[in-house]
């Protein structure tokens, strides 16, 4: 991340302008335009409109949706209980505003273009609080007032099995066949044997307005981690969710299926969405700076930004841990963290600080794969613009093994505790607005009753007979 953000940027390659859309649909190279917003799950909601028609009115007029999908379970069935849509109400539509700094060729998709909106009412066409686009719209807006950016990356691991989504769904997803055999963290070997996967999705990323770093195995058997370039912090949580779609509708192309769970398997190692985050100013990272803090040099702004993420981390935990599978991630000696420490190039940590100079960011190890980015930078920055704005001082830096150390908070260890936290939170109500928590808390309640009612293989196999 040591590049100004203030530099000429290269063009990005697949992102399209209206002008080269026209012209893709006019050679009928282009005919389909899938316009899309995300869910509070983190999925792509979307229309596929005929590129002709987008052209002639939707590209400037936007579309409507039902306001029910802000409101329904993983399963799409609608949740009693929500302010914001309701049977009494009638489930009404929300309109959908296309932002053409997104448009791009989806080149893993035939002839087709994809761009991301952003949610409104239908009568005012005011922003929606309750959408993810928007909470993280808010929160870069108060940075904004400070003459401030933040710029993020996300790296978003998962599991690669060369069984078909159709055919884990049919199984009931047991004995899924894991494209690796051995913990491959690195190896080139058993990396390339995923090739038939990971080049098509670099190459179709970086051919789509993803720029790609790299990719490379992880701990877990058939465990992949994909990087892309870092941005803008909602440039960022965009490339996030085109990334996740390419990756799943690629490997469903193919026969095969990617999971991005926190935790699909108990003796593997869990997916994370490690968070690297730094302001900027003037063109210029504002976490560098001549200020001495456990070996590094640094600004205040650092000090003060790292102090109030770790303070928020507990009450905004359902931002970066949505799901009851979330929880299950945070075990010792795990590769995910456990505790609420930072310490400087430290794996054991739940926030890692990295790079110097130019480069020099703080990587939130906490967040898990099912996060929905909007939310989880929205936390992160709110939480970090409370510490500025209070110059609050982070805890001493840690050294050696953070899972060994019992006296440090450990991080809420399920949704249910997370949801106590977050529900009763005063700081969250201020940062995001009251209908925001209203509703999210809402959200996760009705995830913790599902579990609540589910019986699960776990308990068929230890009580069936023995009981």
């Amino acid at each position: 991340m040591a590049k100004s953000p203030t530099q000429k940027p290269k063009p990005v390659e697949g992102l399209l302008t209206a002008a080269e859309l026209e012209r893709f649909v006019r050679a009928r190279e282009i005919d389909t335009v899938v316009a899309a917003f995300t869910d509070p799950h983190g999925r792509l909601m979307c229309k596929r409109f005929d590129a002709s028609f987008f052209l002639d009115g939707v590209i400037t007029s936007g579309w409507h949706a039902c306001d029910y999908l802000f409101t329904v379970d993983m399963e799409m069935n609608p949740v009693p209980g929500y302010r914001f849509a309701n049977w009494e109400r009638g489930y009404g539509d929300v309109h959908l505003a296309c932002d053409l700094a997104t448009l791009r060729r989806a080149t893993w998709l035939e002839k087709s273009a994809l761009v991301l909106c952003d949610t409104h009412t239908v009568e005012e066409h005011a922003p929606v609080s309750i959408a993810p686009r928007t909470i993280l719209r808010a929160q870069l807006a108060r940075l904004s007032a400070t003459d401030r950016s933040a710029m993020a990356a996300s790296e978003l691991e998962h599991y690669l099995f060369r069984t078909s989504y159709k055919d884990a769904a049919a199984s009931g997803h047991r004995a899924l066949q894991p494209a690796g055999w051995y913990v491959e963290d690195y190896h080139a070997l058993q990396g390339a044997r995923t090739e038939d996967f990971h080049a098509r999705a670099r190459r179709h990323l970086a051919a789509s307005g993803v720029p790609v770093e790299n990719s490379k195995g992880e701990r877990g058997l058939g465990q992949h981690e994909l990087n892309v370039r870092y941005a803008e912090a909602l440039v960022m949580a965009d490339r996030h969710v085109v990334f996740k779609q390419c990756m799943k509708e690629l490997a469903d192309q193919l026969g095969v299926s990617v999971t991005f769970m926190a935790k699909p398997f108990a003796d593997q190692a869990g997916s994370s969405c490690h968070i690297h985050l730094s302001l900027w100013k003037d063109g210029a990272n504002a976490f560098a700076g001549k200020k001495e803090l456990g070996g590094i040099a640094c600004s205040d702004l650092f000090r003060w930004f790292l102090a109030g993420w770790i303070e928020h981390t507990e009450e905004l935990m359902p931002f970066y841990a949505p799901t009851i599978n979330s929880y299950k991630r945070y075990q010792s000696a795990s590769w995910a963290p456990t505790r609420l420490a930072w310490s400087r190039d430290n794996r054991t940590a739940g926030f890692r600080v990295v790079g110097e100079g130019a480069s020099l960011r703080i990587e939130c190890r906490i967040p898990g794969a099912d996060a929905n980015p909007y939310l989880a930078f929205a936390a992160a920055i709110a939480s970090g613009l409370d510490g500025i704005a209070k110059k609050k001082e982070p805890p001493p830096p840690f050294e050696g093994d953070v899972y060994a150390a019992r006296a440090l908070p450990h991080v809420p260890k399920t949704l249910r505790e997370a949801l106590g936290h977050f529900e009763s939170s005063a700081f969250a109500k201020q940062s995001f607005g009251a209908d925001v928590v209203e509703h999210y808390a809402h959200f996760y309640r009705a995830e913790c009753d599902a579990w609540d009612k589910a019986v699960t293989d776990w308990e068929r196999t230890r009580y069936f007979e023995r009981i």
